[in-house]
């Protein structure tokens, strides 16, 4: 466990609290909200150690994972502000699964960028593993477990230890800071032979983006499926649920759809009558599942969806008018 922390280059405390700053590596755990057996681990550690602890993390994700990716894209569709007073909410996207080895031979050649810049959050993860890690751009990593003794041997082999009263980097006054915001010699060496192009984030953000054919998701939705429950999900929709048309889809990723379904019809939705049929068919799946769940795991699912359900009823004007006809339901 190191002395004094050191910051990546883009998050930078005020000269205020240079001396209150604890300066110390760390990690806390607690259980999850409506999980028995899953952890949300937040850790601070040396930003030398960062890339060791991401490839390292890969190696739990043996087969593939995906990647998500959080930064400020220059089209401000992407990237709005949450109101007129406040600056803008950044942009998340994820990958789809990739086999892990080629996920991570992509994202090397961008590690040091993603882990200095004071703009950027990354990650991968893989929820049929119950296993995730993210940096954020305030520069804590955070981890969901559903083995956390695995992950405090693994912080441990990394030097970073159990912090009963763990100071986050967050809880002083700092600035974020863009790569584009230094003089080339005050950059980390390994970026100081970089372009300006190069070093702009909303460019090689964009550019992993299309690599990984990423897809943007709302962060409105939040919740974790541990390996158990997903199995038991999975094999309830092996034995019951068996040619269905989302049958073969990852039951986490259908929670997420139907979030976003949500959002896309909150804020004006723009697909064409076929796919916003294909939005509640999504809803009707997840129904299916909840109804042949065990009692437990099925309260589970219903309070995951009930935010966008709630939504969702609120935006609905007139529920008398179909746009089309009626079809026999089987």
């Amino acid at each position: 466990m190191t002395d004094h922390l050191k910051l990546p280059a883009g998050l930078r405390h005020w000269p205020g609290f240079t001396n209150t700053y604890p300066h110390a590596e760390g990690f806390e755990l607690s259980l999850l909200e409506d999980c028995d057996n899953a952890y949300r681990f937040t850790a601070v550690a040396d930003v030398d150690k960062i890339r060791a602890i991401i490839t390292d993390f890969a190696q739990l994700l043996p087969e593939e994972a995906f990647f998500i990716l959080e930064y400020y894209p220059e089209d401000p569709l992407l990237s709005r502000p949450s109101s007129s007073s406040e600056r803008p909410i950044p942009a998340v996207f994820y990958s789809p699964y990739i086999p892990t080895d080629e996920l991570l031979e992509t994202i090397i050649p961008y590690l040091d960028r993603l882990i200095h810049d004071g703009f950027v959050g990354f990650g991968l993860a893989n929820n049929r593993k119950g296993l995730e890690l993210f940096y954020s751009e305030e520069k804590i990593l955070t981890f969901f477990t559903d083995n956390h003794l695995r992950l405090s041997d693994f912080l441990y082999r990394h030097q970073v230890h159990h912090d009963d009263d763990l100071r986050l980097p967050s809880d002083f006054g700092h600035d974020h800071l863009s790569l584009l915001g230094f003089p080339q010699e005050d950059l980390p060496e390994s970026l100081a032979g970089l372009s300006k192009s190069d070093l702009d984030s909303s460019i090689f953000c964009s550019e992993l983006t299309e690599i990984f054919d990423m897809y943007q998701v709302e962060e409105g939705l939040s919740f974790f499926l541990t390996r158990k429950e997903q199995e038991q999900i999975a094999q309830l929709i092996k034995a019951q649920l068996a040619g269905h048309e989302f049958s073969d889809a990852e039951f986490g990723g259908l929670l997420l759809d139907w979030s976003d379904f949500v959002n896309e019809c909150e804020h004006g939705f723009e697909g064409d009558l076929w796919e916003y049929k294909q939005g509640l068919k999504i809803r009707d799946a997840i129904q299916l599942v909840i109804e042949v769940a065990p009692s437990d795991l099925a309260q589970k699912i219903t309070t995951i969806v009930s935010e966008p359900d709630h939504i969702l009823e609120n935006i609905l004007t007139d529920r008398r008018k179909r746009l089309d006809p009626a079809e026999e339901l089987p």
